[in-house]
């Protein structure tokens, strides 16, 4: 009772708003999701690429009350898959590695929004599944004061002093797509991650792998020497501590750039408020601000505003970062990493 007495204000006192924040944006799905008046995120918290500015907007622009519980995009999944028609979530964040995965699971809600048609092809799925709002290429960030000779490939870190942390190999697609970007710079590819392993496995053997995850909170204890992970959590994560006590760069002999798709759960308890959502994420206004927490559009032809293109790194440090090639030996390999992982690696952490 309490969202639709909410709803219905709203609609009266931001009925000027709405007429100029969303004219491309159908009067039917923003009227049908102000009378649910909420929307329920997982994997979306303020701090990972900027998400707090659009949650911020939804509120004031639509009247759109949101929460969040963070997670990985291997928990969100299951999440959707075992609650079912007790849902408790509308939407989610998950890496592209897991986007057919979740697909194949029969628990997501296609929508197209309108700006379909500007994202690419190979970032959406044709019947409107999910689609990619943004891309991140692995990257390094370095506790200057940690850590004396800065590390600039995975050559270099191999040879440190320091430790590595990584996150949640096997769940989390940060973590997995760390391990794709060292097998890359050592010969490796999507069908063959064996350098990687190896190369973690010798940092293990030298009690040089870290159980911390590379969060924001342990950055900011100090916790981390090297963390590895999406350059637009490691830029937002250095900017929110005090941007020099950490170099943030993307390892010269080789890294992958890959993102993150939108879903929506079949079950969603507010169906419209997370199609009302994703369109705000692919609205001009939603890619700026991703932009804003220092992640890549997937919209190429959103023009940025100077203080956006100031949070990205300088186009030269990707000259040996490359997108995935082999989407299906990548789904694959990745599957199977969590076994491989302890199998190879783990045995050794100290």
């Amino acid at each position: 009772m309490k969202k639709l007495m909410f709803a219905a204000s709203a609609i009266a006192v931001l009925s000027s708003q709405l007429t100029f924040a969303s004219s491309t944006i159908p009067a039917e799905l923003i009227k049908k999701a102000q009378q649910e008046g909420e929307v329920v995120s997982v994997g979306m918290p303020d701090s990972w690429a900027n998400w707090k500015e659009t949650w911020q907007d939804l509120k004031t622009k639509y009247g759109i009350q949101h929460q969040d519980t963070d997670m990985s995009s291997a928990q969100e999944i299951a999440r959707f898959a075992s609650e079912k028609n007790h849902a408790t979530a509308d939407i989610g964040d998950i890496g592209f590695g897991f986007a057919k995965i979740a697909k194949q699971k029969n628990i997501l809600l296609p929508y197209k929004p309108t700006t379909w048609n500007d994202i690419p092809n190979w970032a959406k799925d044709p019947d409107g599944y999910w689609a990619m709002g943004y891309t991140g290429t692995i990257a390094f960030i370095i506790n200057n004061k940690l850590v004396k000779n800065i590390p600039h490939s995975w050559h270099d870190l191999l040879k440190g002093h320091y430790r590595v942390s990584l996150g949640d190999v096997g769940s989390a697609a940060q973590a997995n797509n760390a391990i794709l970007a060292c097998a890359y710079a050592n010969g490796g590819s999507e069908r063959n991650i064996e350098p990687a392993l190896k190369f973690f496995a010798e940092l293990a053997k030298q009690g040089r792998l870290s159980p911390s995850e590379p969060s924001l909170a342990n950055l900011e204890k100090g916790e981390v020497e090297v963390g590895v992970m999406w350059d637009f959590n490691a830029l937002n994560y250095r900017d929110k501590i005090d941007r020099s006590k950490f170099t943030v760069l993307i390892p010269s002999d080789g890294s992958v750039t890959s993102g993150y798709v939108s879903i929506i759960n079949k079950y969603a308890p507010h169906p419209w408020a997370a199609k009302l959502t994703r369109e705000y994420i692919f609205s001009d206004a939603g890619q700026i601000n991703l932009a804003r927490g220092y992640a890549r559009p997937i919209r190429t032809d959103v023009k940025l505003p100077a203080d956006a293109k100031n949070k990205l790194l300088p186009n030269s440090e990707y000259k040996n970062a490359h997108p995935i090639r082999d989407f299906k030996a990548w789904r694959y390999v990745s599957s199977r990493l969590p076994q491989e992982w302890q199998s190879q690696v783990m045995i050794y952490q100290h």
